[in-house]
């Protein structure tokens, strides 16, 4: 296999381990600096060059791309994924990863566990944001920050308040977050690839600091992961559409409240502690998935004209519900389930012989006119208004 890492720090530990693992497995292994590859877009054939000489196309790549240039960095991958090479992390997981914000937009719609957040842009909102996240103490999170870089512990609204304000005055944007006073100074690393957490440490803060990431003195110890975390931490990186990742997460009195999910994970503090190799398993993982590239289902599927992909709901009453699928007459609408979710719980190519539930969901592919019918209308929320006054206001107006 010839695997080509995009990484800037050819000699940082993580780079120096994964080139060493993939050589003892007698791969070829190429770093690549990223901003040294340029995308090339022409009819039908997207190219990639390296050193202004068109590159030779790798089996796969594994992208560490730094926060600094996540926009290049990603366009990059995509230009990758366009050429049908395979990357264990796309580049809209990075992106989605990359942003604090976005990612934990995307797993609020989901059944995991995450800590109450609020995002406001004017200082007359903070107050209220505030106490929506439960207050002082709070947590204050820059959007951009990494490495336990701008994480700010506020043990005071009026602290908090004057922090955001002038963090806002200097044009920064930030999240506030609930603190979770039973995890202070504590937080678990699950390393993910592909399916399963291949190994996870406890980091402790040292002394008065409370963030207790490696790079800023904390304590890694190796843990037995408690399945309930475990299953946590990889349905995280498959919503973000990561496939090698490290979970970060809180140990709540509620169970794990995921943190962040990194895209590009260092090595070296998790593999100082559990003694696991760990790039090694990247390696081999990246070894067995090269036959199957990361495909944009529906950029794919989508092509022919009036298809389309669409998640299906079957609602409680539903005709559908206690129905196999073959008996719902899907196919005879030219409509092919490719997935059935329930729960938390996905089948891939669900039998026809399957047996439909209230509240399960399929995802479809098939005629955009067909799928229409099946979809069911959302109900749209009223808002609550008050009462009109049984008689007119009196007083002076003004025409």
């Amino acid at each position: 296999m010839k695997l080509s890492i995009l990484s800037c720090s050819p000699k940082c530990y993580s780079t120096r381990r994964l080139v060493e693992a993939g050589r003892q497995r007698g791969h070829k292994i190429e770093v690549l600096n990223t901003l040294r590859l340029t995308i090339g877009l022409d009819h039908g054939t997207p190219d990639i060059y390296y050193h202004a000489k068109a590159l030779k196309e790798p089996d796969a790549i594994l992208p560490r791309i730094g926060t600094s240039i996540t926009r290049y960095g990603t366009a990059v991958v995509r230009q990758f994924e366009q050429m049908d090479v395979f990357t264990p992390n796309t580049a809209a997981g990075i992106g989605n990863s990359r942003d604090k914000l976005r990612s934990l937009q995307i797993l609020s719609r989901h059944d995991v566990g995450i800590p109450l957040t609020a995002y406001v842009d004017d200082k007359r909102d903070v107050e209220d944001a505030l106490a929506r996240v439960g207050g002082a103490p709070v947590i204050i999170k820059l959007l951009e920050g990494t490495q336990g870089v701008g994480v700010i512990l506020a043990d005071k609204i009026e602290i908090a308040k004057a922090i955001v304000e002038t963090l806002h005055s200097t044009k920064h944007q930030v999240l506030l977050q609930k603190f979770v006073a039973e995890s202070k100074g504590k937080d678990v690393r699950a390393f993910v690839i592909g399916d399963r957490v291949v190994a996870a440490i406890r980091r402790t803060a040292q002394g008065q600091e409370f963030r207790s990431n490696v790079h800023r003195g904390g304590k890694a110890e190796a843990i037995e992961l408690d399945p309930v975390y475990a299953e946590a931490a990889v349905r995280a990186a498959q919503i973000m559409g990561l496939r090698v990742c490290g979970v970060d997460m809180l140990e709540g009195a509620n169970g794990p409240q995921i943190m962040e999910v990194n895209s590009s994970p260092g090595f070296e503090g998790i593999e100082g502690a559990t003694g696991l190799d760990i790039a090694g398993a990247v390696i081999d993982y990246i070894e067995d998935q090269v036959q199957f590239p990361e495909i944009d289902i529906r950029q794919r599927l989508t092509v022919s004209r009036g298809y389309s992909v669409a998640d299906i709901h079957v609602p409680e009453g539903s005709k559908y519900v206690g129905k196999t699928i073959q008996e719902t007459g899907l196919r005879e609408l030219d409509v092919v389930v490719l997935t059935l979710r329930r729960g938390g719980m996905v089948t891939s190519n669900p039998k026809g012989s399957r047996v439909l539930e209230a509240d399960d969901t399929m995802l479809c592919y098939g005629k955009s006119e067909h799928m229409k019918g099946l979809i069911p209308t959302k109900a749209k929320k009223r808002r609550k208004l008050g009462k009109l006054p049984s008689k007119p206001p009196t007083g002076d107006s003004q025409s």
